[in-house]
């Protein structure tokens, strides 16, 4: 007979409730689930899960250069028998997912957990991808929490479900998940003994005959997986008003709830494979079937397909967030009217004061080059007022696109300069490889890696370049210099970005380089810096002629109000945001930025 849960997450007498975010409460599942090693790459709504469990005693936390590689060490561990999770955010699963698709024929030796934090409303994401249709591709199980005990609990059953059927489990949550706090009840963590690795190279090597074998084991653990689904208590029904039954899952079953409290609903904590009798079971029960869900019509086209009659949201609502309103809209109803606030101030996103990114961009911007980017805080130069970014797709692709508008220009006749620019974390993650194709293919690109020394925009954490590693530890620290003319780049020079001159003589030089050449301009990021700072310039108002050249860094603390009988703008320098940086005094012509002892 299937396990049925939540029995297995039953507190003890010593269980205490804690306020908890739904990625603290996925740690505090792992923890008390008996997990020994959990892998990660930063990535917003995933980052805080990895960062909560360096902190618990027993627990292997690391940050890996990718997705990948961190996926790769979760199953490694799994393998050597101990209970293993890797962390992600949506599109991280896409550079895992070589490993992912595999790993599902193979099993492992103890519970394997890959969490994939969706991100509808692209909040900090590239894309609105649905990664429950992963689950389906790669046939395991998936799980989705509702709120913060819901991914406690989750967790732990996720991890007999991988060791009770020998297979990976995905458990799926979204921003709103994972960053939005309720209460969780702890419990007494587990200490399952660690099981004995033996070879079986019929199961854990996937040449193509033993491959084929496997998946005939996969598809008859699907089936296995369909029949727990239905039986288990993850799914449930809650019955109410039969004139309206409601299916939904995750955050989506919380906005149903409360845009009619009133109507029955059949709520899935486990999504894929869906449980089919109870399904037909619920539909037979109430008038009219509807699923309530974000982004993609996943559950309505598998239920469909099942010959139920369902209802779903309009496609013009597959986009973005889903909130009461929207559930309530999607349901006919008349949604709660809120009064919109008018009142206040625009806030568009901007690189922060003193970033050390903001000059290397406004001396590109400077050069009219045309700037293949890629992901993190820099992304923002794509902005007013330095608009110097033409490609973001995905970690690590800047260099391929550069070499990809380098082999076009030179077809075209284009003599328009070619950079990428990439991060210090993003260039580890996937940048290493797109470098060795530029050499190897005998191409001339210049390549700026912006070296702030942390992992910035998903709250600066570090990576094999800082020489720490997630807990803070010191480490090995890898020298990108030296990683770069191993790949074969000889032309590398770095230079201090707050050093406007430096760096635009730098980025002049390579690109005029008829061969592959790496500028690293390096300076730590400003939100690491804790110590005293000089007192900020000033502006000389009467030397200031209001050319607004300094306003071209986009800082925030340089603000501008017209003057003069033309109205040109002349900057003030907002002294409790200003970090010191000097990179407006060193664009001023006619230096009306000084400071005191000048």
């Amino acid at each position: 007979m299937a396990q049925s849960y939540p029995a297995v997450c039953k507190m003890t007498r010593t269980a205490q409730r804690m306020l908890l975010s739904g990625n603290e409460a996925i740690a505090r599942g792992a923890y008390e689930a008996g997990v020994k090693v959990a892998a990660s790459y930063p990535g917003t709504p995933a980052t805080e899960i990895l960062e909560s469990l360096a902190t618990y005693e027993g627990i292997h936390a690391q940050w890996s250069p990718n997705e990948k590689v961190a996926l790769d060490v979760a199953f490694g561990a799994a393998l050597g028998g101990v209970r293993a999770l890797a962390s992600m955010k949506h599109v991280g699963l896409n550079v895992a997912a070589d490993s992912f698709f595999t790993i599902s024929y193979t099993g492992a030796t103890a519970g394997l957990v890959i969490v994939s934090a969706d991100d509808p409303g692209m909040h900090s994401s590239q894309n609105e991808q649905d990664n429950r249709h992963y689950a389906r591709a790669a046939k395991v199980p998936m799980l989705e929490p509702a709120d913060s005990q819901e991914a406690k609990d989750f967790v732990i059953a996720a991890f007999d479900i991988s060791e009770q059927f020998d297979t990976p489990v995905l458990l799926r949550t979204t921003t709103r998940i994972s960053h939005g706090k309720s209460l969780v009840r702890s419990g007494r963590p587990k200490s399952p003994r660690p099981r004995r690795f033996e070879r079986q190279p019929a199961k854990y090597v996937m040449v193509p005959g033993h491959a084929r074998l496997r998946h005939v084991v996969v598809e008859e653990r699907l089936e296995r997986l369909r029949q727990f689904s239905n039986a288990t208590s993850l799914n449930r029904i809650e019955m109410g008003d039969t004139d309206l039954g409601i299916i939904a899952a995750g955050v989506a079953y919380q906005y149903a709830r409360e845009a009619r409290p009133d109507a029955s609903f059949l709520k899935l904590g486990m999504s894929y494979p869906l449980p089919d009798e109870m399904i037909r079971d619920f539909a037979s029960r109430v008038k009219r079937l509807f699923v309530i869900e974000e982004l993609d019509p996943f559950l309505e086209q598998e239920i469909a397909a099942m010959g139920i009659e369902v209802s779903g949201k309009p496609p013009a609502m597959r986009l973005g967030e889903m909130d009461a309103g929207a559930a309530a809209v999607a349901l006919g109803d008349q949604p709660p009217r809120v009064e919109p606030i008018t009142d206040l101030p625009a806030r568009p996103p901007v690189l922060c004061p003193g970033c050390p990114h903001s000059g290397v961009f406004y001396v590109l911007h400077k050069l009219k080059a045309i700037v293949a980017g890629d992901i993190g805080c820099y992304t923002l130069s794509v902005l007013p007022p330095l608009e110097t970014m033409d490609t973001c797709v995905c970690m690590g692709a800047s260099i391929g696109h550069a070499l990809g508008l380098e082999r076009a220009f030179a077809v075209a006749g284009d003599e328009r300069p070619v950079v990428a620019a990439l991060g210090d974390s993003t260039f580890v993650h996937a940048g290493i490889t797109e470098l060795i194709d530029v050499v190897y293919n005998k191409g001339c690109t210049t390549v700026v890696i912006l070296d702030n020394r942390t992992t910035a925009m998903t709250g600066r954490q570090n990576h094999p370049a800082t020489g720490r590693t997630a807990s803070g530890a010191e480490t090995y620290q890898l020298d990108l210099e030296a990683m770069c003319r191993a790949c074969g780049v000889d032309d590398v020079a770095v230079v201090d970005p707050y050093d406007l001159d430096a760096t635009e003589q730098a980025l002049k030089r390579a690109i005029a380089a008829r061969h592959p050449s790496v500028v690293i301009t390096r300076h730590e990021c400003v939100l690491l810096r804790r110590g005293e700072r000089r007192a900020p310039p000033h502006v000389v108002e009467e030397a200031c002629i209001g050319c607004g050249l300094c306003l071209g860094l986009g800082c925030p603390a340089l603000r501008a109000a017209p003057a003069g009988p033309k109205g040109r703008l002349k900057p003030t320098i907002a002294e409790e945001l200003c970090a010191s940086c000097g990179l407006c005094a060193q664009i001023c012509r006619r230096e009306a930025i000084v400071w005191e002892q000048q």
